[in-house]
C-alpha cells in the first residue's frame, strides 16, 4: 500500500492534462472566464446574456428572438428570459415582425442604448484584468484561434 509521501502530487496533475489535451484546457479556461464575465456584470447590473443581445440589437436593428438566439448561441428557452428581463427593464420592446404577423421584432429602446453604452465602458479594464497573463499579441492570437474554432465549419 502506497504510503502518503509516496503519492503524487495532485496539484500537478490539472496543468498536466490541460497540457495533454486542448479540449479540457479550454473548457476550464471558459469556466474561469464565465465566472469574471459574470462578476463584472454583476457589478454593472447588465448580465452577460442581456449584454450580447442589447450589442447586437444595437450593431443590427430589430431582429426575432429566434434569429438571436441562433447568432448569439444562446439556448432559445434562455433567449425567452433573457428577452422578458430587457423588456421589463425598459431596455427592448417586443413588436409584430411586419414581414411575419405570427412572429415578434425586439428592438433596442433608448434606455437600452444608455445601458449598453454604460457597460462597454468596463469592458477594456475587465479584458485587461481577466487576460493580464497574456501579452497583446497572445490575446490577439488567442482570439484568431478561438475564432476558427467557433466559425470553421
Amino acid at each position: 500500500m502506497p504510503t502518503r509521501t509516496d503519492a503524487r502530487e495532485p496539484a500537478s496533475f490539472l496543468p498536466r492534462l490541460t497540457s495533454e489535451r486542448p479540449d479540457i484546457a479550454l473548457c476550464r479556461a471558459s469556466a474561469v472566464v464565465a465566472r469574471a464575465a459574470d462578476t463584472a456584470a454583476a457589478n454593472t447590473g447588465l448580465g452577460v446574456g442581456h449584454h450580447l443581445v442589447l450589442k447586437m440589437l444595437a450593431a443590427v436593428g430589430p431582429c426575432s428572438q429566434q434569429a438571436l438566439a441562433a447568432e448569439l448561441r444562446i439556448d432559445r428557452s434562455v433567449m425567452v428570459g433573457i428577452a422578458d428581463n430587457l423588456e421589463e427593464s425598459g431596455y427592448v420592446r417586443r413588436e409584430r415582425d411586419p414581414a411575419d404577423r405570427r412572429a415578434y421584432a425586439v428592438t433596442i429602446t433608448e434606455s437600452g442604448r444608455r445601458e449598453l453604452a454604460g457597460a462597454e465602458k468596463a469592458i477594456p479594464e475587465f479584458l485587461d484584468r481577466t487576460f493580464s497573463a497574456l501579452t497583446r499579441a497572445e490575446r490577439d492570437q488567442l482570439t484568431v484561434l478561438l475564432g476558427k474554432l467557433l466559425f470553421t465549419d
